[in-house]
């Protein structure tokens, strides 16, 4: 195959399979464009509102709201819950409808562009309290310092219109205005908290509409929780000065008013805030993990007493976000109580473990996903993520991943499988493992096949995400289906020789036989803290392998890019429950009782919120997993074959069948300036997606040469794109 095949994508070629490349008809564009039409319309005036509402227009424009709709069912609280809750919600919905209608995305000739720029992968910030930033999260920054520094000096003119108004004497404008500042900044943190929740929703059909996976979204959860809990600290903090300059500041904090802002409620879920917020800040979240992932649970009162707080109306701006979360937090807690068969595991001599999972058919994801794991024996509570080392086309019924030994938690895993590996050969009575698994999570389309040039940089265990795509790739050429890459360069740092064998994990020649004629593969592997190939170098090092005792137990299938119509379901009826509730509780008991009191207002809002998800939610998520198991239940009566399908147990294979791509080079660090000048002159005027997995450094160090590479390039120079796959909670 010559250099110019190298450069026509396998979409235009004629390996592919014409049953696979087809256009969408013209009434289903139509549908996608329409939804996605009234959804920016309807996001954009939410967002604007949002934007204006600390000013005067803002303001009116609610009351417009409040005026038209004080007379419904639900009163007030209602009015604010229509302007600020509802719209997001009814995106919610219409998201459902647009991926129903999308389906599976499909390749076609508009996938290949000209090569450019994209705001979401050119890195802007580099080194900085946030990390890589690409343009497009750059821009998401400035317009929120842009809001806060707005909806300060709106407020501020708004409280100094106060004096005059209600005529405050001088002795008391002091503490009159730390009191308002107070209150602005109050509100002004419920604003940004409307955004908060929504990030951190894993399996969220919002993030899968916009394409954003759980590990970016959770940068964003943190940026805004610094932002939002820095605003209710300064709100608390004024108000404690002002209360401390009445000389009131012990009965102000211990107040729990019937009518009016309950102080007690707020100083607590202040408090539980301020915990979530000292651990998650990142010596305390590195050196203490479990301390911070404990203390985050407190969110449940922060959410809680932050109702009982403000009461219903003020509680109805936020609600909307929050019952999101909620939906999403049920969903992954009625998946993760199910156990799931580990079908192998294996101590790889590196200090790695393999564990493959099973999963069943329906359950879809692709190569850059992630899973929570739990394993019983070591703990109940605590959850780690890994990344998927195998691909969705590796077999129907299982999912890979690996596991760096590094700490307590790995370490007992490891000794358990060495455990269950000796008691094999013995009568001994074996040890078990007992894993529960959240997600997969990730980017709804499998967006490392969109770039025909992919360069992908690993630093030790990250080359386990590459090891999917490599294999999905491989995959995808053998069996004919679309797939753009076609030229691909790794490079791989690790620190010792001993990790080398992880290349041997995907057995290259037995997924697509002579894949060398078929895509351009090099590998550079660079071995940081030795001199010299080691003595057993090429010996072929025997892993410590477990098999588990199969009992029909899959994964739940439903997180992740789980079936979109039955998502749809849970989340339209639980939110038309929830409007049932709430119109039912006002109907036969707030109303004919006359119940007024501020913070029960607000706890039978959470209630309601809670008890839909659950009782209609539930209703959903039980048929649901019926018809999940009559399905499976329908593919196993048709594949009896499912272990002669896949091979999970021998897909290890030796290093010769990559060792024709490889070049491994002793004591050095790769020279990333160097590496995309090269690949600048051998590949020319193209789109190149660099994928980074490691440690912070590295993505600094990749993003900084992409940068400078892309800012002064010339016309006919190479584009590189910026994509970060590195978790971190």
């Amino acid at each position: 195959m010559g250099s110019d095949s190298l450069k026509k994508p396998l979409l235009l070629s004629d390996e592919v399979e014409p049953g696979y490349v087809k256009n969408p008809s013209l009434l289903k564009s139509s549908l996608k464009w329409g939804l996605k039409l009234v959804m920016w319309v309807i996001f954009i005036a939410w967002v604007g509102l949002i934007f204006l509402y600390p000013g005067e227009i803002g303001k009116e424009f609610v009351d417009k709201i409040i005026q038209a709709t004080r007379g419904s069912v639900f009163d007030l609280s209602g009015s604010l819950f229509l302007a600020f809750s509802a719209p997001i919600l009814l995106i919610a919905i219409l998201a459902v409808a647009h991926l129903i209608i999308s389906g599976e995305e499909v390749f076609d000739k508009k996938s290949i562009k000209k090569p450019g720029f994209r705001l979401w992968t050119f890195p802007v910030l580099v080194d900085g309290p946030f990390g890589v930033v690409s343009a497009a999260e750059f821009i998401g920054i400035i317009l929120f310092v842009v809001f806060v520094i707005w909806a300060m000096y709106a407020y501020t003119l708004r409280n100094l219109n106060l004096f005059i108004k209600f005529e405050v004497p001088d002795a008391d404008k002091g503490r009159f205005l730390l009191e308002m500042t107070g209150l602005r900044m109050g509100m002004l943190g419920l604003l940004c908290l409307i955004f908060l929740f929504l990030p951190v929703s894993r399996g969220s059909l919002l993030l899968r509409l916009i394409d954003i996976p759980f590990e970016h979204a959770t940068r964003y959860h943190v940026w805004l929780g610094h932002l939002t809990m820095m605003l209710f600290t300064l709100h608390g903090l004024f108000y404690v000065i002002a209360w401390a300059m009445k000389g009131t500041l012990v009965k102000e904090i211990l107040e729990w008013k019937r009518v009016g802002i309950a102080n007690l409620p707020g100083v607590i879920s202040l408090l539980a805030g301020l915990c979530m917020w000292v651990t998650s800040l990142h010596p305390v979240r590195k050196d203490y993990f479990e301390l911070f992932f404990y203390t985050h649970q407190l969110y449940v009162i922060f959410v809680v007493f932050l109702a009982l707080h403000v009461g219903d109306f003020v509680f109805s701006i936020v609600a909307g976000a929050i019952f999101i979360f909620m939906l999403d937090r049920y969903l992954r807690f009625c998946q993760s109580r199910t156990t799931v068969d580990v079908l192998s595991a294996k101590c790889l001599p590196c200090g790695t473990v393999e564990l493959v999972l099973s999963k069943p058919q329906s359950l879809q994801y692709n190569a850059l996903s992630f899973i929570f794991l739990q394993v019983r024996e070591f703990s109940w509570l605590q959850w780690h993520p890994f990344s998927v080392s195998s691909s969705p086309l590796d077999g129907k019924h299982h999912l890979a991943i690996l596991i760096k030994v590094l700490g307590k938690w790995t370490g007992s895993l490891r000794d358990s499988i060495l455990s269950m590996s000796e008691t094999e050969q013995s009568n001994v009575t074996k040890t078990t493992i007992t894993a529960s698994v959240e997600g997969p999570y990730g980017h709804e389309s499998p967006y490392h096949l969109m770039y025909e040039n992919l360069i992908l940089v690993a630093g030790g265990i990250g080359i386990s995400p590459f090891l999917a795509i490599l294999s999905d790739i491989l995959h995808r050429v053998n069996d004919g289906k679309p797939c753009l890459p076609r030229r691909i360069m790794v490079v791989w740092a690790i620190k010792k020789s001993e990790e080398l064998p992880l290349l041997s994990t995907i057995n290259m020649e037995s997924i697509c036989p002579f894949f060398s004629d078929k895509i351009s593969l090099e590998i550079n592997t660079y071995v940081t803290r030795e001199s010299e190939p080691s003595l057993e170098e090429g010996k072929v090092h025997v892993a410590s392998n477990s098999s588990c005792p199969f009992s029909g137990r899959s994964m739940s299938p439903l997180v992740g890019t789980g079936n979109n119509v039955w998502s749809g379901l849970y989340v339209f009826i639980s939110t038309v429950g929830f409007i049932v509730l709430m119109a039912l509780l006002r109907i036969f008991y707030i109303k004919p009782y006359d119940v007024s009191t501020w913070w029960y207002l607000g706890l039978l809002l959470i209630v309601c919120m809670v008890a839909s998800v659950v009782i209609f939610g539930g209703v959903v998520i039980g048929l649901w997993h019926l018809w999940e198991k009559k399905v499976s239940a329908k593919v196993e009566e048709e594949d009896n074959d499912r272990t002669k399908d896949e091979t999970v147990a021998n897909k290890y294979s030796s290093q010769k069948n990559v060792e024709s791509s490889t070049i491994v080079q002793y004591g050095t660090r790769p020279d990333f300036k160097e590496i995309f000048a090269t690949t600048n002159r051998k590949w020319g005027n193209v789109d190149v997606g660099v994928f980074v997995c490691g440690p912070p450094t590295l993505q600094s160090s990749v993003a900084k040469e992409i940068r400078s590479h892309n800012l002064r390039r010339q016309l006919h120079d190479t584009i590189f794109h910026f994509n970060s796959h590195s978790f971190d909670l």
